[in-house]
């Protein structure tokens, strides 16, 4: 069996002095498609946070690519977010800047030097989620279910060992939502490891994949009824 990509053992995650959930205990593997769900307020986010590095890890063992989450120094950070790709409710995309330079602040800030294989790679994710047209445009110029795929094609510039989405949908009508999640789907088909918070239920039964519940200071597996 290979290596977990992600693996929580006996894991307390704090917000501040605040305990937020207890005794997690979760290992996700290469190519796994895992939904996060919960009640708004149940831990979802800081349960994110941790996993790359916003959030300390205080109790409990935590990996994740390769990095030991108990042990991780201020300056480990950047380097373990170049390995993970986070996508975000709202986008987050450098609204004075075109859909390319934002993609291309990115590699410049993750040490590319070559303009032509950044170009490359640019054009490359933007193929990946059906943008490859939109490069000039501001992102005020896309609809929301664009600038979210906008943001999916950053968060894979670096080839990132697990992709972590935060209620990527969250900010979506159901139909762009559908849309975004055939590209998180494809992306998933293709090899990337994708942990995804949602609060969308109708979305998982569309996509049934292995869940995980945040309730009650908790995270379990829930068994998918096949409808």
């Amino acid at each position: 069996m290979s290596n977990p990509i992600l693996q929580l053992k006996n894991a307390a995650i704090y917000q501040g002095d605040n305990l937020v959930l207890s005794n997690v205990n979760v290992e996700m593997y290469k190519g796994d498609f895992v939904y996060l769900i919960g009640k708004t307020g149940t831990g979802k986010s800081s349960f994110m946070k941790t996993l790359y590095g916003d959030l300390p890890l205080t109790e409990g063992e935590g990996q994740i690519v390769d990095y030991d989450l108990k042990h991780l120094k201020e300056k480990d950070i950047p380097f373990l977010r170049r390995k993970l790709g986070v996508v975000f409710q709202d986008f987050k995309l450098l609204t004075d800047r075109t859909v390319n330079d934002n993609l291309l602040f990115v590699l410049k800030a993750t040490g590319w030097k070559d303009k032509v294989k950044m170009n490359a790679r640019v054009e490359e994710v933007l193929a990946k989620v059906g943008m490859k047209t939109k490069g000039f445009k501001f992102p005020h110029e896309l609809s929301g279910g664009e600038q979210q795929r906008v943001a999916i094609a950053r968060a894979l510039l670096n080839d990132p060992e697990l992709i972590l989405a935060d209620e990527p949908t969250g900010n979506l009508d159901p139909q762009t939502s559908v849309e975004v999640m055939e590209v998180l789907q494809d992306i998933n088909k293709n090899g990337n490891t994708i942990l995804m918070a949602t609060h969308d239920y109708a979305l998982l039964l569309k996509y049934p994949s292995k869940t995980l519940k945040c309730d009650e200071n908790e995270v379990y597996e829930v068994v998918q009824r096949k409808g």
